[in-house]
C-alpha cells in the first residue's frame, strides 16, 4: 500500500467520528448517513493532496464533510427522516431516557435550521473558535459571532417550548 494511502487511512480512522457527527445533524435516516459517509470519504480522498496540516486535519475534515452533506441535502430534497436516535450507553436507565429525550429535542431543533446554520452550531458545540468556524464555512468571524448569538437565542426559545 502506498504511503499516501496508509496516511489517509490512519487519519480517517482517527477522525471518522467527525463525519458521523456531521451526518447526525444532516440526516435522520441511517441509510442516508451511510451513503453520505461513503461520499465524504471519497471527497476526502480526492482532496487529500491539498491537506497541508496532516498533524491536525480536523478542520479540513469538517469542511469537506459539511460541504458534501450540504450538497447532498440540496440535491436530495426528498430525504426521508426517521424518528430513532442512537442510544448512548449508561448504567442508569432513567438518566439515559432523559438524555435521549434531550438529545432528540436538540436534533429536532437543529434539523429545522438551514444547512449553514446547522454547520455553524455543530462547530460551535465542538468548541471551535469563531475564526476556525469562519474558515470552515467561508464567512467572516464577525458574521459568525453575530450568527451564533442569534442562533443560540433561537434554539433556546425552541427548546423551551
Amino acid at each position: 500500500m502506498k504511503s499516501d494511502q496508509k496516511e489517509f487511512l490512519k487519519i480517517l480512522s482517527a477522525y471518522q467520528n467527525i463525519i458521523h457527527k456531521v451526518n447526525q445533524i444532516y440526516f435522520k435516516s441511517e441509510i442516508d448517513r451511510e451513503d453520505n459517509f461513503q461520499e465524504v470519504v471519497y471527497q476526502l480522498w480526492r482532496s487529500f493532496h491539498s491537506l497541508h496540516n496532516k498533524k491536525n486535519p480536523a478542520s479540513w475534515i469538517y469542511a469537506v464533510a459539511i460541504n458534501t452533506s450540504i450538497s447532498k441535502v440540496r440535491k436530495d430534497k426528498y430525504i426521508e427522516f426517521c424518528d430513532s436516535v442512537p442510544e448512548a450507553e449508561t448504567d442508569f436507565p432513567y438518566e439515559q431516557q432523559e438524555r435521549n429525550e434531550d438529545y432528540e429535542r436538540l436534533l429536532d431543533v437543529l434539523y429545522k435550521l438551514n444547512e449553514i446554520d446547522r454547520s455553524v452550531m455543530l462547530l460551535y458545540m465542538e468548541n471551535y473558535s469563531y475564526k476556525e468556524i469562519a474558515e470552515i464555512v467561508g464567512m467572516s468571524s464577525t458574521h459568525i459571532g453575530v450568527k451564533i448569538h442569534r442562533l443560540k437565542s433561537q434554539l433556546q426559545k425552541q427548546l423551551k417550548k
